[in-house]
Parts: structure tokens; sequence; C-alpha cells
């Protein structure tokens, strides 16, 4: 397969300079990391790491191989669309007109956005989905005025028939 998105998920033991040792193998390789996220698991002990990268399935069997071999990594599996699930968050700072109130507040609500602060002049709304759909939301309050933008990255999870 050629150059797509990939997703892969990392379990490794929850200590430090684990994250950098994994990071540091993309960057050997010559490949950016464009999403990472990192939280513990259900044991505090193991994190799991959901990173995002442009690549051919040469280059995910090479980091693959290299991610198992270090000392702190339990396992290391590419997630696949249709056989994972996989969300973003975004939190948005908007600079609020107030015309335009009623406009960010049903725009809010045709993506089942969360209004987290209202002030009269700004406002912080959040918003979770895939990463297109992260975009589309972004493309829609850009002419309202986003003053910020804080986002997850994305997490994923396989489907229930795999044990990862």
């Amino acid at each position: 397969m050629g150059m797509r998105e990939r997703i892969l998920a990392i379990l490794v033991n929850n200590k430090p300079g684990v994250l950098s040792r994994v990071t540091g193998v993309f960057g050997r390789l010559g490949y950016n990391i464009e999403s990472l996220c990192v939280a513990e698991t259900i044991s505090p002990d193991v994190s799991r790491i959901t990173s995002i990268t442009n690549a051919d399935s040469d280059f995910i069997e090479k980091v693959k191989n290299q991610l198992i071999r270090l000392v702190d990594v339990l396992d290391v599996t590419e997630l696949v669309p249709g056989q994972s699930a996989q969300r973003e968050m975004i939190l948005m700072g908007i600079n609020l007109d107030p015309k335009d109130r009623m406009e960010m507040i049903q725009c809010a609500g045709m993506f089942d956005c969360k209004i987290i602060s209202m002030r009269n002049d700004y406002c912080i709304i959040q918003a979770a989905g895939s990463r297109e759909e992260m975009e589309t939301v972004i493309n829609l309050f850009r002419p309202l005025g986003i003053d910020k933008i804080a986002r997850t990255g994305v997490v994923a999870l396989r489907h229930k028939d795999s044990d990862f």
C-alpha cells in the first residue's frame, strides 16, 4: 500500500522517558508524528500512546519492529478504520460579536458542540468526533472569529473482537 494516514496504538510501561524513546524511533526513521495522544489505561502502570503519521506499509512494519524492541514497549498495533473507533476532541475560543451570538449557538447545536463558557464577547466550545468532522467544525466557526484552538489528537480503540 502507498502513503496514507496510519494510526499506531502502543502500550507502554508508564515510566519516565518512555515517550521520548518511542517518539525518537519515528525521528530516526525520518517520519513526522502528526498527532500524538498519551494517557494511562485502566492500569496506572500502563499507558496507551496513539500516534498518527503518513507512511507506507513498509515504514509501519519497520517502526513496529523497532518499537517492540524497546524495553518498556508492551505491544504495538496498527489501528485500521472500520476495525477501530477513532475520535478527536477540540476546544475553541471564539471572539464573539453580540450580533453573532445566536448564529454561534445554532452552529454549536448542528454539530453537538458543547458551550463550555459564555461571556458577552467570548465563548469556549467543545466538540468531539472524527478528524474530518473536527475540520468541518473548525471551518464552520472560523467566520465567527476563532481566537484559539486546542486539540487532543486522535484517540482510538480496536473493536471488541480484538484483545488490544
